[in-house]
């Protein structure tokens, strides 16, 4: 199926390693032009150099976007270096998790910024000039922690909740104007993150961290997690005109574990 990407200027944030690297890598072999978004320097270069060989080499672009003069410099970069942006896919930043004895009034401002204002900062200047152009796609990696409570995700579970406010919300204000802002909230996914959690969970239960992925799989209707990949491939669906009347919808990708409606 063509999905109609080939040429069209992505970005894609958190884009030197796990989903969002997934994410640059599947739109790249749809010969899009895809910038590379990451804060560090050093995992974009071995990000570039696993995925150099597609039709448009992608280009990578260094920003903290916890910073918002940062952001705004990013995407004018893109835009001088390839053209005006046809679509956002925000992977970038992860809340560290914590049992909820080590909560302090810091880590829900960490969290914060760390997973929301990373995404708020270049979606609000992108989603304005998507509007006065009458056309471009958004979509936001966030996490199923957003519906889910999980004592040692509640930092990020907050700021997960508050990133699929802003999507409904900003789909609603701008889908007059030709953009279409749609989220994915993945649960346990196969990255280096997941380690993080593991051992968040391990210091409060006193399990081992093999015994909880063992238990989290079990929980899952299709007794595994998910990869990379296949949040990719969602998200590739609904950048696509083949996602045209899709707008403000939350998509789950946990393996059926949150059974609800």
């Amino acid at each position: 199926m063509d999905l109609g990407l080939r040429d069209r200027i992505v970005v894609v944030t958190g884009a030197s390693k796990g989903i969002g690297f997934a994410c640059a890598q599947a739109f790249a072999a749809e010969g899009a032009r895809v910038a590379l978004v990451s804060r560090s320097l050093v995992n974009l270069d071995a990000a570039l150099a696993k995925i150099r060989h597609f039709e448009h080499r992608p280009e990578a672009f260094v920003a903290d976007l916890t910073n918002a003069a940062q952001a705004l410099s990013m995407v004018d970069a893109v835009e001088a270096a390839l053209g005006p942006i046809d679509i956002l896919v925000s992977s970038a930043g992860a809340a560290k998790r914590y049992p909820p004895d080590d909560l302090c009034a810091a880590a829900w401002h960490d969290a914060m910024d760390a997973k929301f204002f990373s995404y708020i900062h270049p979606l609000d200047v992108i989603v304005k000039r998507m509007g006065a152009r009458g056309h471009g796609s958004v979509i936001n990696i966030i996490g199923a922690g957003g519906k889910i409570a999980s004592p040692v995700h509640l930092p990020g579970g907050a700021a997960n909740a508050a990133l699929m406010l802003a999507t409904a919300g900003l789909a609603a204000a701008y889908g007059a104007r030709g953009v279409r802002i749609n989220a994915i909230n993945p649960g346990a996914t196969l990255t280096d993150r997941l380690q993080q959690g593991l051992a968040a969970e391990a210091s409060m239960t006193g399990l081992a961290k093999d015994e909880i992925l063992d238990r989290q799989q079990a929980r899952i209707p299709l007794r595994r997690l998910g990869t990379p990949e296949e949040i990719a491939q969602v998200a590739l669906f609904l950048a696509s005109s083949q996602a045209s009347y899709v707008t403000g919808a939350i998509v789950p990708m946990d393996g059926g574990a949150s059974a609800a409606i």
